[in-house]
């Protein structure tokens, strides 16, 4: 109790302390206070021009003879202090818009970032989905035909739209792999593989995943092409929400057209995540050619969102290495969500309902299927092809 007491006394003295510390620096030789170092260490905005600035003065500087004398009157920490803040004149062999950027502060943020709640949260949140999908596997089992397979069969699919679905879904599939083996390598590869098997398969992991992108985009605009006018939300959407799609609460199937209120959910999903990641990707394989977060923080600041969650301004001037670290943050969150929500979608189309598969492995599905998840859109079929067919 008496150390736990004398502990108590100790941090309210240096709160009281620090409270009390003035930005006064002449006391400190120009370095920061005890107030700047309780308030970093609280998350808090320091103003660090104190140090920004701090990169030398000739004319203050004792001559190169003496004692303290400096070269130029700019000691060496004060040279890397300006290539830090990007102050430094320099000149560089190679040309370019990165080139003269030698010392970046926010590559550390985003290894941070990148090495901490990235891994441990994606890798969370995709773990735990699998747990969810067997638990629900394991309270529910496979969701059955009710009254069994009626032995008829309905095109559910065309070739073309069946193609732009595997198209889609096999470039995901490997962009999902090769990107996590790109996060995670490092952490669980090296360790019992061997770095060398690591690094080769981080290099091929690099090759598949900018080549295989281009496969994404393209199948990405034929689903949307094909299925945007099926996935506009309609009333009987807030049925099938109300009564969980009779997956959750017994055999009540509500009607349904040719996509639910699940899978249009998953389509919107696909389609708005989907194509952020895409973009975020594009920018990444040419970051000068096209920069994204500085014009679109000067829409946000326009729109005065930052200040209204107490942001404040959004910087409008990004380095190209700031835009590809806020470009490859944004494009990894999105890929863990669209992950997660594709596990799900996988989850039902395979042992979690029967029948379903059927809809993208041969595009026929069978009528008893259809009548209890798609009655809406089984009876338009019917209409439809009893429409074709001439009177006797």
């Amino acid at each position: 109790m008496l150390r736990m007491a004398l502990a108590l006394v100790l941090s309210l003295a240096l709160t009281g302390v620090a409270q009390a510390q003035s930005t006064d620096r002449s006391q400190t030789g120009g370095a920061q206070t005890l107030e700047d170092i309780m308030a970093r260490q609280e998350g808090l905005k320091v103003d660090d021009s104190f140090r920004s600035e701090a990169t030398g003065d000739p004319t203050r500087a004792a001559p190169i003879t003496g004692q303290l004398g400096t070269l130029g009157g700019v000691s060496d920490p004060e040279l890397w202090r300006a290539m830090r803040y990007d102050t430094a004149d320099i000149s560089v062999q190679q040309r370019g818009p990165a080139a003269a950027v030698l010392v970046q502060d926010g590559g550390m943020v985003w290894l941070d970032f990148r090495d901490g709640p990235l891994r441990r949260y994606g890798g969370w949140l995709l773990l735990g989905t699998l747990a969810a999908l067997a638990l629900f596997y394991v309270i529910h089992g496979r969701i059955k035909i009710d009254d069994g397979a009626a032995g008829t069969t309905v095109t559910r699919f065309t070739a073309i739209e069946r193609f732009g679905h595997w198209l889609l879904a096999g470039a995901f599939v490997l962009l999902g792999v090769t990107g996590l083996l790109v996060l995670f390598g490092r952490l669980f590869l090296a360790p019992t593989l061997g770095k060398e098997v690591n690094t080769a398969l981080l290099i091929w992991s690099k090759w598949v995943h900018n080549n295989v992108a281009w496969a994404f985009i393209i199948g990405l605009v034929m689903i949307f092409v094909m299925w945007v006018v099926h996935n506009i939300p309609n009333r009987t959407d807030l049925v099938w929400l109300s009564k969980g799609g009779g997956l959750l609460f017994g055999h009540d199937h509500p009607p349904a057209k040719k996509f639910n209120a699940g899978q249009k959910i998953i389509f919107w999903s696909v389609i708005l995540f989907g194509g952020s990641i895409a973009l975020t990707g594009v920018s990444l394989l040419f970051p000068f050619e096209l920069p994204l977060f500085a014009k679109s923080f000067e829409w946000l600041n326009a729109a005065g969102l930052p200040q209204m969650v107490g942001y404040g301004e959004l910087p409008t001037v990004l380095a190209p290495q700031e835009e590809m670290q806020l470009a490859q943050a944004w494009h990894a969150i999105l890929a863990f969500v669209l992950m997660a929500i594709v596990l799900a979608h996988i989850y039902i189309g395979s042992v979690g309902m029967e029948g379903a598969f059927d809809a993208m492995g041969s595009g026929e599905v069978d009528e008893a299927w259809a009548e209890q998840h798609h009655s809406i859109w089984l009876e338009e079929v019917k209409e439809a092809e009893a429409a074709k067919t001439p009177a006797e």
